[in-house]
């Protein structure tokens, strides 16, 4: 009984699968996303109602974020191949720890501008992937990458509802500095995880392994690149415009808001470590198609129900959509080199955001002529990705194969 209580509690809590330094980075993520969970899933709806911004205008202060995070990305990955990636991942919170302050600040949503370009510098994305991917048991590296989501997530369970109140007691700005002071936290517990440099073996490495656009992989490497890209326009073509739909349509306010964004991440997260184990049990590529399909499922719902409590259970599955990045992040990894793993990373991170920087504006001009449109188009596409996720066409069966030859040995 004691042994079978102790495989319930690992399979339920997956920070037991992670060392000391993934734990730290764990409590690092948790930190940071409460920051950002405090204000994030309000913005919107702060730049249209306190700043008098339009839909369009809304979707191009999205734009430049992604924008921002595609110009970043690729740095990254070189940097991340070169230094140590401990100091990238640290540099990249510093980065963010001025943006709300920018969003405080503003008189007009042209005064965000700047913050949106510090929000939109993701030096720790692919970096953080990349050290993930090197300290984590191969065995178990999509629950360890959901596990990392999970984090995330549960940062944003209780700071969206956190936010809503505090903004409507005092007002966004406490908000906004509150968040500028929790990115700082998560900065500072890196600062005792360990360094993780390049391969030092990486110059008796075939030259094969030492480049990321070597010819017998670049066709994977475009595969997978492409198909980032396909997922990050579909989700960033909705995703800002969820909160205005509740306030718009549904007439729900600040405190209603906050609290489907606590639910909606609480649904991430136990929806992402459920969708790990699968994908560590049968394939990645199962896991991000059965995330595709709810997270479709889940808009379709959206626009049919109104009543409160159905529209909480249908967020809930909406937090599915959060996990798309993790489980893409699962099947690049076992086939990224090692002495090239940080760009192996950022290629697909990179393309999928320069494909994705549009879709906000166009989710934008797509709302303003009706509310439904970006949630119709994005359900469509979703549901194609899907179906293409399941034909197994994004994974190296070679690689799998050799993978499981090993576990097996």
């Amino acid at each position: 009984m004691a042994v079978r209580q102790q495989g319930v509690l690992r399979w339920a809590f997956p920070l037991n699968i992670l060392g000391r330094d993934l734990q730290l980075i764990f409590a690092s993520n948790l930190a940071g996303s409460f920051g950002d969970g405090l204000y994030s899933y309000l913005l919107p709806v702060y730049m249209t109602e306190n700043l008098k911004a339009n839909p369009v205008q809304v979707g191009i202060l999205y734009a430049v974020v992604n924008l921002l995070a595609a110009l970043t990305l690729l740095l990254t990955g070189v940097l991340g191949d070169r230094y140590d990636r401990k100091k990238i991942m640290m540099a990249g919170w510093g980065l963010w720890v001025p943006a709300p302050i920018f969003f405080a600040l503003a008189r007009n949503w042209l005064e965000m501008l700047p913050g949106a370009v510090l929000w939109g510098s993701w030096l720790g994305g692919p970096t953080m992937t990349a050290y993930i991917a090197t300290a984590a048991d191969k065995s178990k590296l999509t629950s360890a990458f959901t596990a990392m989501s999970a984090a995330w997530s549960l940062g944003y369970v209780f700071s969206p509802a956190l936010g809503g109140l505090l903004a409507a007691a005092m007002g966004m700005k406490i908000v906004f500095y509150l968040a500028s002071i929790l990115y700082a936290s998560a900065g500072l517990i890196l600062l005792f995880i360990s360094s993780q440099g390049p391969n030092r073996d990486m110059q008796h490495r075939p030259e094969e392994d030492r480049q990321p656009f070597q010819f017998r992989k670049a066709g994977g490497l475009l595969k997978l690149s492409m198909f980032f890209a396909a997922i990050m326009f579909t989700v960033m073509l909705f995703r800002p415009f969820v909160s205005k739909f509740l306030a718009d349509i549904y007439g729900y306010g600040d405190f209603e808001i906050g609290l489907s964004g606590s639910i909606l991440f609480l649904g991430s997260a136990i929806l992402g470590i459920l969708l790990g184990k699968l994908g560590d049990r049968y394939r990645r590529s199962y896991a991000l198609a059965s995330s595709l399909t709810l997270s479709s499922l889940s808009l379709i719902l959206l626009m049919i129900f109104r009543d409160f409590y159905i529209l909480m259970a249908i967020v809930f599955v909406a937090g599915c959509s959060y996990t798309l990045w993790s489980l893409m992040n699962a099947i690049i990894g076992l086939q990224a080199p090692e002495s090239v793993r940080v760009r192996w990373f950022s290629i697909p991170q990179t393309v999928g955001m320069f494909c994705s920087f549009i879709a906000p504006y166009l989710g934008g001009v797509m709302y303003d002529a009706s509310p439904s449109y970006p949630f119709i188009a994005a359900i469509a596409l979703m549901l194609l990705l899907a179906v293409l996720a399941s034909t197994k066409i994004l994974e190296d069966n070679r690689l799998r194969e050799e993978f499981v030859d090993r576990l097996r040995q």
